[in-house]
């Protein structure tokens, strides 16, 4: 790999990330359409550019992230203020996520990151996207949620560990369905996905420790980082923006033509 791959590869997941046509379906895609088998650095470079997008939302939602923590002592004695509510809201939400992910997480590493699962997931979430596009008005804000509502928000973030389904594509769905408004449904799922983006973070960093940083180019790492950082900042900023007056459906076409593409390139390779 060399910078620019590096660079490419941390713009991809900066984007993809954020946007609901899932990061880590597209990461598969690049490494199997390109052919490059990543071994131990892929480890390291996927650390690396979870922790950008980590650092990138931090830095986006600093004020409510900061209001969540001085809430939290309130938030666990039963105060029932706005952020104490919102920090158990996101508590209920993130915990599918963390039992599917402890219990399957090293099976669905292992068997269903191929790109016949990512093209047949994305046409599902594109499906979710038009569908919940046309159900109705959303107009109702993330204070109005309830605990149960959180907690459908937070099983469709698990479910989204299916690489391709994708987690703001999952989790914007549902939150729609139940009424919230793009741009607000939008904002609590990313402060929503923060724990697991961390503990995604974590456990790939725990990875690197097992097998070692011998060998490793850390330039190509903190490209990555830096890169996936940046381009996840400012696709926050304006994703937020578009979403105020604009419908996902455009998003649900592309993934459309991205599982096409797939499926022609996955018949390709059997003739």
């Amino acid at each position: 790999m060399d910078l620019f791959s590096a660079a490419l590869l941390g713009v991809i997941q900066g984007l993809t990330e954020f946007l609901p046509v899932s990061s880590s379906g597209h990461l598969i895609l690049a490494r199997a359409f390109f052919g490059w088998d990543p071994g131990r650095f892929g480890i390291a470079f996927d650390a690396a550019c979870h922790v950008g997008t980590l650092l990138a939302v931090l830095a986006y939602f600093r004020s409510e992230v900061a209001q969540l923590i001085a809430a939290a002592p309130g938030a666990l004695t039963g105060r029932d203020g706005e952020w104490e509510r919102l920090g158990r809201l996101i508590t209920v939400g993130t915990i599918p996520i963390v039992i599917v992910g402890g219990l399957f997480g090293e099976v669905i590493e292992a068997r269903v990151r191929t790109p016949l699962v990512v093209a047949v997931n994305l046409v599902i979430g594109g499906i979710g996207l038009i569908w919940v596009e046309r159900i109705g008005r959303q107009n109702r804000d993330a204070r109005s949620l309830g605990y149960g509502e959180a907690l459908a928000i937070g099983i469709a973030q698990a479910a989204a560990l299916a690489p391709g389904l994708s987690r703001s594509g999952s989790t914007l769905t549902v939150s729609m369905f139940q009424g919230l408004r793009r741009d607000t449904a939008a904002r609590f799922v990313f402060l929503m996905s923060l724990p697991a983006v961390f503990a995604v973070a974590v456990k790939e960093v725990y990875e690197l420790s097992k097998v070692g940083m011998a060998g490793v180019p850390v330039t190509l790492m903190a490209v990555g980082l830096v890169v996936s950082a940046i381009v996840g900042y400012v696709t926050v900023k304006y994703f937020l923006r578009y979403l105020a007056g604009h419908s996902l459906a455009g998003f649900a076409y592309y993934r459309f033509g991205l599982a096409a593409i797939t499926f022609a390139w996955l018949l390709s390779r059997q003739v």
